[in-house]
C-alpha cells in the first residue's frame, strides 16, 4: 500500500499541472497569435520529452502499423491545440478546461459506442443522460443561436478532438510504447505547425515578458511532457481506471487557479453542470 502512496501523490501533482496549463494558455493567448504559440507549444514539448526518454533508456520499436495512429493523432492534436486557443482567448481559462475535461470522456464513450459497436449497460445509459444534462447546463444551450456564436462551440470542438485522441491512444499502445507515442507525436505536430507558422516572425517570443515564458515552458514542460510521463507510470503501477478517476481534480484545479491567478470569476453553470458531468462519469465508468 504505501508503495501505490506516492503513485496517488505523483497523480495529484499531474493533475494540477494539467488543471494550471489552462490558466498559462489563458495568458499565451493575449501575447501573441495563434500560429506562432501553437509551432513554439510543440517544439519546447518536443525538447522536454528527450531527457524523460534518456531516463527510462527504452528502445524505441516503431512499427509501420503506429505509424496511422501518430499521423491521426499529430492532426488531431493540432486541431485540438487550435479549439482551445481559440476557446480560452475568448473565454474562462476555468470554464474552458472544466466543460473540456467533463465532456471528453463522454464523448470518448459515445464514439466507441458508434464506431466499434461496444455493449452499454443501463447504468451507462444513465450516465450517458446525466453527462447530455451536465453539458446542457455547462455550455447554456438555452438558445442555439447564442451557442453558435459563443466560444463554447469551441469547447465542445476539443471534447470531441480529444476524444479522438484517446481512442487512437488506447488502441496504439499494441504497437507503441506510450512515451514514444507522444514524443513522435510532438515532433510530427513540431513539423506540421512549422509549416503553418513559418511566414509569421516565430523570433518575437524572445520579445516577450516573464510571465509569458513562464507560461509557455509550463504548459509545453509540467503541463504536457511531466504530467503525460507521470501519468503513464502510475497507469500501468495502479491500474488505468484508478488512474484515470484522478481526472476529476484537473477541472477543481483549474477553477481554482484561473481564480486565484487570473481573477476569473466562478461560473455557477460551470460548476453546477461540472457537478452533475462528473456524476455522469462515475456510472459510466462503473463496472
Amino acid at each position: 500500500m504505501q508503495s501505490r502512496t506516492k503513485y496517488y501523490y505523483l497523480l495529484i501533482f499531474a493533475m494540477f499541472l494539467w488543471g494550471g496549463g489552462w490558466s498559462a494558455l489563458k495568458v499565451l493567448t493575449s501575447a501573441l497569435p495563434m500560429d506562432i504559440i501553437i509551432f513554439w507549444r510543440f517544439f519546447i514539448m518536443s525538447l522536454a520529452f528527450l531527457p524523460i526518454l534518456y531516463f527510462f533508456k527504452k528502445k524505441i520499436v516503431f512499427s509501420k502499423k503506429s505509424i496511422k495512429f501518430i499521423l491521426l493523432s499529430t492532426i488531431l492534436n493540432i486541431l485540438f491545440m487550435v479549439f482551445s486557443y481559440l476557446g480560452i482567448k475568448y473565454s474562462f481559462a476555468g470554464s474552458g478546461s472544466v466543460i473540456i475535461t467533463t465532456l471528453s470522456p463522454i464523448m470518448t464513450f459515445l464514439l466507441a459506442f458508434v464506431l466499434f459497436k461496444k455493449s452499454i449497460t443501463k447504468r451507462q445509459i444513465f450516465g450517458l443522460f446525466l453527462g447530455l444534462v451536465g453539458g446542457f447546463i455547462m455550455l447554456k444551450l438555452n438558445s442555439l443561436d447564442e451557442f453558435f456564436h459563443s466560444s463554447n462551440i469551441y469547447f465542445l470542438l476539443c471534447a470531441i478532438t480529444w476524444a479522438g485522441v484517446t481512442l487512437l491512444a488506447q488502441h496504439s499502445k499494441e504497437h507503441i510504447n506510450p512515451l514514444h507515442y507522444s514524443f513522435f507525436i510532438a515532433i510530427g505536430a513540431t513539423v506540421v505547425s512549422f509549416l503553418f507558422s513559418y511566414s509569421s516572425d516565430l523570433t518575437l517570443v524572445f520579445n516577450q515578458d516573464f510571465n509569458f515564458w513562464f507560461s509557455l515552458i509550463f504548459l509545453s514542460v509540467f503541463g504536457q511532457a511531466v504530467a503525460t510521463t507521470i501519468f503513464f507510470i502510475a497507469s500501468g503501477e495502479i491500474g488505468g481506471q484508478k488512474t484515470s478517476s484522478f481526472m476529476f481534480l484537473v477541472p477543481i484545479f483549474a477553477l481554482l487557479i484561473a481564480w486565484i491567478f487570473l481573477n476569473e470569476p466562478i461560473e455557477m453553470h460551470i460548476v453546477t453542470g461540472g457537478i452533475v458531468g462528473m456524476i455522469a462519469l462515475y456510472f459510466i465508468n462503473k463496472h
